[in-house]
């Protein structure tokens, strides 16, 4: 294939970039209306925005996915007309998408080389696209199995497909989002340090994070969106995240949030020497033991890839584990279906819920319904109660403020962070014994995490026990009373969550345990 390298070894040709009064319409929805953004060369600019408020839209025009309605795309003051990511390509851009590009019946290094010519013509050089991707994992200190398919990868390590895939491609200006949610604290910061070279050389980098304290770190300046238009922008002068938070949502947010200590009663989850396989057949779970009480959250964190996404599933019954013991509310559950767990008391909040939480065609009242369908009130054996239906559907939406047009509109029509409130008002309205919730706030802005957050925190008040899986320690910190740390499929330790630190998380997520890490 052929190399592309970065602008270190050559002049940048993107000194300026500029988007003029971007106005983009889709049926019922005015998704950007008017906004304006300027990046110049050596900048990392952040753009922020709830859920909905026009950011992915407005960097998919940028990338030529979508054409603006009206508009400008300036590029060194020349207007472009990007009718494919190609042109954006061939003009310097870059894009790490939050909503996956890649293939999944293809392997990582296919996927990777997909699009670009052979230097051997009509013949493949995957052994020279092998080589260049492997400097680049060395470089940012990424794990992926080259020969793996992209439907055997979690959904982190997806995210680390797509990164590698743009900086093989190399760019002038990358637009990067959410790149930060599969790595450490100290995988973080060494990714900004890379960053911050690449600013150095010349880049213009736009970072789409909802992590407020790493917009702050990393940014030169920020741009918010929202409902749509521009708020502002503003240089990254002594900004706060209480302030940033507050032009996001135009409200007050909470980010910390005052807890009682937790009032513990009987273990209602127990997992006692759990081994699980991945899709290739590997331990990606490893004797692992745990005990969740009723009324804690116990979290666990990790980095993406260690054998979260399968313990979830194994604790949901869509993987059967090798062996061990599941027991729900003192019950065995080890090889028990879903719904047999449900009728159990168990709720299950998935880490990928487009594709295990949602049947994106069915509307908000049948995904609603979707685990108890099959009961009252909502039927009678086969015959529907649709008052019924819509009646608690209507309930759910309105205390768990799901924005939607109306009950009848499709979940694919949705945001991300509604279809989560949707997910979280289904399971959490059963008045679950159990939680399992896998990163109930990935990709949700800072307004819905803080909503789901408080709901997660009154669900532990009323006596649930909640595994909360999440890689994100600000999330972990904030909501866990005990936090349990994974490494390659292990528990490294277990310790107090009020007191835990992001620096002792995060080395025992490298595989680094101190002995007052209690078991």
């Amino acid at each position: 294939m052929q190399e592309n390298n970065a602008c270190a070894s050559a002049t940048c040709q993107i000194e300026n970039l500029k988007m003029v009064d971007i106005t983009k319409k889709f049926p019922g929805v005015l998704a950007n209306d008017c906004v304006n953004l300027e990046v110049n060369a050596g900048e990392i600019l952040a753009l922020l925005g709830e859920n909905g408020a026009g950011k992915s839209t407005l960097m998919k025009q940028l990338y030529g996915l979508y054409r603006p309605d009206s508009g400008q795309i300036l590029i060194n003051g020349k207007e472009q007309n990007f009718t494919s990511p190609t042109d954006a390509i061939n003009a310097g851009i870059g894009m790490i998408h939050q909503h996956f590009m890649l293939v999944s019946n293809l392997t990582v290094l296919e996927n990777i080389a997909l699009g670009l010519k052979s230097s051997r013509g009509p013949f493949l050089d995957l052994d020279v696209v092998a080589k260049r991707v492997l400097e680049i994992c060395e470089t940012y200190k990424l794990k992926l199995k080259l020969n793996a398919y992209i439907w055997q990868l979690a959904v982190g390590e997806q995210q680390r497909v797509e990164i590698v895939k743009a900086l093989y491609r190399g760019a002038d200006l990358l637009i990067l989002d959410e790149p930060t949610a599969v790595l450490t604290p100290q995988e973080v910061d060494e990714l900004f340090l890379v960053l911050e070279k690449m600013a150095n050389e010349g880049h213009s980098l736009i970072f789409i994070s909802h992590k407020l304290h790493e917009v702050i770190k990393i940014s030169d300046g920020v741009t918010i969106l929202r409902d749509g238009k521009s708020v502002g922008y503003r240089k990254n002068e002594n900004l706060t995240k209480t302030e940033l938070a507050e032009m996001m949502v135009g409200r007050p947010v909470v980010l910390q949030y005052e807890r009682e200590l937790p009032k513990v009663g009987e273990v209602k989850l127990k997992i006692s020497d759990l081994w699980v396989q991945n899709d290739w057949e590997e331990d990606q779970v490893c004797g692992v033991s745990l005990e969740i009480r009723a009324g804690e959250i116990l979290g666990l964190a990790g980095v993406s890839g260690n054998g979260q996404r399968e313990l979830a599933q194994a604790l949901a019954g869509l993987r059967a584990p090798v062996k061990g013991r599941i027991e729900i509310c003192g019950a065995e559950m080890t090889k028990a279906t879903p719904y047999n767990r449900n009728l159990a008391g168990q709720s299950y909040i998935p880490e990928e819920r487009n594709k295990e939480g949602i049947v994106r065609d069915f509307n908000i009242c049948e995904n609603f319904i979707l685990e108890d369908h099959d009961k009252k009130p909502y039927s009678n054996h086969t015959i529907f109660n649709f008052p019924n239906i819509e009646a608690a559907t209507q309930k759910a939406v309105k205390d768990f403020v799901v924005k939607t047009p109306s009950l009848k509109t499709l979940v694919k029509n949705l945001s991300g962070g509604n279809v989560q409130k949707l997910i979280m008002a289904r399971e959490l309205t059963r008045n679950p014994k159990v939680l399992i919730a896998a990163q109930p706030t990935r990709g949700v802005d800072i307004g819905a995490s803080e909503y789901i957050h408080k709901r997660l925190l009154q669900q532990r008040d009323a006596g649930t026990a909640t595994l909360l899986i999440s890689e994100d320690l600000d999330e972990i910190r904030a909501l866990s009373d005990r936090i349990a740390v994974i490494f390659e499929g292990r528990i490294m330790g277990i310790v107090d969550g009020p007191s835990a630190t992001a620096e002792k998380l995060g080395l025992m997520m490298a595989g680094v345990v101190e002995e007052s890490a209690a078991k």
